[in-house]
């Protein structure tokens, strides 16, 4: 079990609720960072005691420290964020920040050697091969805070050898998964931030509703597990209850069911292999509602389409893709766009880029065709 860990993006939802599994388990926290939510970052360097925070502002930094005094330094910006994931007294570092500043981090992490709990998918979506390659070069354990992604790694546990003919990656849906297409044209932004079963932050939530979460999670599966794009399936599972399931060659199914909690994959990710006693809610089987499936629409939802797209062309394009989905999602939570136009938006990035093949790609690589696809959707939106 993890010691003592470093937090990247403390005052989001999965950061919120690793601090609890901290504090219920009683590991130290080394490490703080945080977008501009300082008043919460002020509380937990209050609670926790971290010996080094980051924020995204020198002006809040300089602000914060004058506050916090001598016992905590504060440092800022992205430098200060790979400071953290670096930081000689964490034993591990969980990123849960949000989209492709993520990366930067992460690969500093691996480079101090750090263990990562990861919950930041952009990470292996847009630099799988390079992030996995390294780890394994540096031999630092990725571990699995998504959901989905730790069902699947715990229905592995146990089968080191068996041949998985498939997984699959449930999905609830989102809120609009019973909307017609025309429907879909005039949803509002209230009803996008309505997920029926999760409570997480605004970009992820629409991606929920458009399914490029899930188109995420797919090309994260396909490194974390080594998986072909063939062998992952998404189901949809409107109650949430089965997070994700293996199919081993045998035809056996074994999947991982629980309460919509994500305290359970953060623990499961800072305690592998052990599985300490827990007062999480737990599933009633009695009182567990039907469970049920189906198959995604993807001319309803063609950010699913796109994400498997991107992932079969490989080399930089999903990179490009996840940068034109955070911009597209950026305009429509900005009231600039309709919610069918963040998938229009994407494929109009993707149709776009052009690029040379390299025999091996860099983080620079992969940050400059992250900020061609923003550009490109910004000038598109423009007229």
């Amino acid at each position: 079990m993890v010691k003592t860990l470093a937090i990247l993006g403390s005052t989001g939802s999965i950061g919120r609720q690793a601090l609890d599994v901290c504090k219920r388990l009683g590991i130290s926290v080394c490490g703080l960072s945080a977008g501009s939510n300082i008043d919460l970052l002020e509380r937990q360097i209050e609670e926790f005691r971290p010996r080094a925070v980051c924020v995204a502002d020198v002006d809040q930094a300089f602000l914060l420290a004058k506050r916090t005094g001598p016992g905590c330094e504060v440092i800022a910006g992205a430098d200060g964020l790979g400071d953290i994931a670096s930081m000689p007294d964490a034993g591990a570092v969980l990123n849960a920040l949000v989209g492709v500043a993520g990366l930067r981090p992460t690969m500093a992490a691996i480079e101090a050697g750090k263990d990562i709990a990861l919950a930041n998918k952009e990470t292996l979506v847009t630099a799988g091969e390079l992030v996995t390659r390294r780890a394994r070069e540096k031999q630092v354990g990725v571990y699995p805070v998504d959901s989905e992604h730790s069902a699947i790694f715990q229905c592995l546990r146990g089968n080191a050898g068996n041949k998985v003919r498939t997984i699959y990656l449930t999905a609830s849906g989102g809120p609009f998964r019973e909307k017609t297409k025309d429907e879909l044209k005039r949803v509002t932004l209230d009803e996008a931030l309505r997920h029926p079963n999760w409570a997480m932050g605004p970009k992820i939530t629409v991606d929920c509703a458009t399914l490029m979460n899930k188109g995420l999670e797919v090309i994260e599966a396909k490194w974390l597990f080594d998986l072909r794009l063939d062998q992952i399936n998404v189901l949809l599972h409107p109650q949430s209850v089965i997070h994700s399931m293996v199919e081993y060659a045998d035809g056996a199914v074994i999947a991982q069911l629980g309460v919509p909690d994500m305290r359970l994959p953060i623990q499961y990710a800072l305690t592998w292999p052990e599985r300490p006693s827990a007062d999480f809610p737990r599933l009633d089987f009695l009182r567990c509602p039907p469970l049920t499936f189906g198959q995604p629409d993807i001319e309803r939802f063609p950010c699913l389409r796109l994400a498997f797209d991107a992932a079969e062309c490989g080399g930089l394009m999903p990179a490009v893709m996840n940068g034109a989905d955070e911009e597209a999602v950026s305009a429509f939570l900005n009231g600039r766009i309709p919610f069918t136009q963040i998938s229009a938006l994407i494929e109009h990035a993707m149709g776009s880029y052009r690029y040379t093949e390299k025999k091996e790609l860099t983080v620079t690589d992969v940050m400059e065709a992250d900020e061609w696809a923003r550009d490109r959707v910004q000038r598109y939106l423009r007229g």
